[in-house]
């Protein structure tokens, strides 16, 4: 029998370690894209991205302090388990403040394919639209299989680069995406 996803926000006190008790991050990794003189190539880069316990407890934190702040930490439910969350900034970025920062966007390993990521990134475009932004930021993984997804949504190359995070990830995309408005 398949239990449908649930959606909902979260609140400062379910963001705890058994949240992510049936949640796997793990992500088998191959093909990376990289910048190379100008220009985005695809390169081998064989690695597997796997959280570790410490890798949580930080997580925990970080989304805690998104929601304490007037974040937002979205989160996709199967029998009771999450399997997938998002989470975006209140403060805005950008020369003129016109993005919100889309900090995390991770669907457990075998849910992903199933439109859940799709599902939470949509919900965290409305709430950033909702706050009057203009656009969201997205500095995601350079995997291949990450920034299929994300162009398959309609993101594209960041206008704007944020330093602080093109310095704590050199290796990320930096993306964005244009909001809806009305």
């Amino acid at each position: 029998m398949n239990e449908e996803i649930i959606y909902r926000q979260l609140n400062e006190r379910e963001i705890e370690p058994s949240l992510f008790r049936d949640f796997e991050r793990r992500q088998v990794v191959n093909l990376c894209w990289r910048r190379m003189n100008g220009r985005w190539v695809i390169q081998k880069d064989p690695f597997v991205d796997q959280w570790s316990a410490e890798d949580y407890e930080i997580l925990i934190q970080c989304l805690r302090r998104t929601v304490k702040f007037g974040g937002v930490v979205y989160a996709a439910f199967k029998e009771g388990a999450c399997k997938g969350f998002a989470s975006a900034e209140r403060e805005r970025i950008g020369e003129s403040a016109e993005y919100v920062d889309l900090t995390s966007l991770h669907v457990s390993e075998e849910m992903r394919g199933q439109g859940i990521g799709r599902n939470l990134f949509f919900q965290v475009a409305d709430w950033a639209s909702a706050q009057g932004a203009e656009k969201l930021y997205i500095s995601s993984h350079s995997a291949i299989e990450t920034q299929a997804f994300y162009r398959s949504i309609g993101c594209v190359d960041a206008v704007y680069l944020h330093p602080e995070h093109v310095r704590q990830e050199p290796y990320d995309c930096q993306l964005e995406y244009v909001l809806r408005r009305g």
